[in-house]
């Protein structure tokens, strides 16, 4: 006689039937396969802050964290010119998000825990500090040298309620001086008011870039913040994506492409990867 299906055997199917109808649906709303059909990626950025993202004479957004949006795009459609920048004020990098107006947000985001409440962070793709420039004819060399010269030595310093508490991790006896612009901090060293300027190490770095020969930086830095992308929670496909593409910039078969960006910016010659055993794991 044929036997009908327990009530337990059937739950059991229809619970695995609509696990995987969830998963179908999940796996259909991504992120990833929306980007990949619409045909082009698009990014919040900003457009006022080299090295990380600025108009060039042409008119054109470059930078480093521009750079980084073009490798997210070579990966998606191995052409990194598929890429829309949306060009957005700092504090517009996770509403953005929230409201599906770009599919990451890549603007210098300093990794925070309150922040990744909000949105999912993608791997670090660089690590900012404060760093110390000097006139290269500094008689200063190092840090042990500033650290030495006690309150003889001036610091300049763009103005906020942390500025001189900042200053006096690395240099607790100089003396610190604020001003309201960084173009004005410049101007101090330039004119040997200041004896340096303490600012965003990736700042010091391409200002020598750009002006080589004239300015020198220790090698010393300190007061460390990550800066990583930042896509929307909940979607965890197209964050393994992200990640995945710049996991194999900074590592693998995309590393050149990164380097070629670090020197470009930031005047540094990145060693290649180890090969053999996959560092991070070390």
């Amino acid at each position: 006689m044929h036997r009908r299906p327990s009530l337990f055997k059937a739950c059991v199917f229809l619970f695995a039937a609509s696990a995987a109808a969830v998963g179908v649906a999940q796996a259909a709303d991504s992120k990833l396969d929306s980007v990949l059909a619409r045909g082009k990626l698009i990014v919040g950025t900003g457009s006022t802050n080299a090295p990380w993202h600025f108009q060039g004479a042409d008119g054109k957004l470059q930078g480093f964290d521009i750079d980084i949006g073009r490798m997210v795009a070579k990966g998606l459609f191995n052409d990194p010119s598929k890429v829309e920048f949306v060009v957005q004020s700092s504090d517009a990098r996770i509403p953005n998000l929230l409201t599906d107006k770009v599919d990451m947000s890549c603007q210098f985001i300093t990794v925070t825990a309150s922040r990744a409440q909000q949105v999912a962070f993608t791997l670090p793709y660089y690590r900012e500090g404060v760093g110390l420039l000097l006139p290269n004819n500094s008689k200063y060399k190092e840090i042990e040298d500033l650290q030495a010269g006690g309150d003889s030595v001036t610091v300049a310093v763009l103005q906020n309620v942390y500025a001189e508490e900042l200053v006096h991790q690395a240099l607790p006896k100089a003396k610190v001086d604020q001003y309201d612009s960084v173009d004005l901090m410049y101007q101090a060293v330039n004119s040997g008011r200041a004896d340096a300027a303490a600012t965003d190490q990736s700042s010091v770095k391409y200002l020598m870039v750009q002006n080589p020969g004239r300015y020198r930086s220790p090698a010393y830095a300190w007061s460390p913040q990550t800066y990583a992308c930042a896509v929307k929670r909940g979607d965890q496909d197209w964050l393994n994506f992200v990640n995945t593409t710049l996991h194999e910039a900074m590592t693998g078969v995309e590393f050149p492409t990164y380097a070629a960006s670090f020197k470009q910016w930031f005047g540094v010659d990145l060693p290649s990867p180890a090969i053999g055993f996959p560092i991070e794991f070390k």
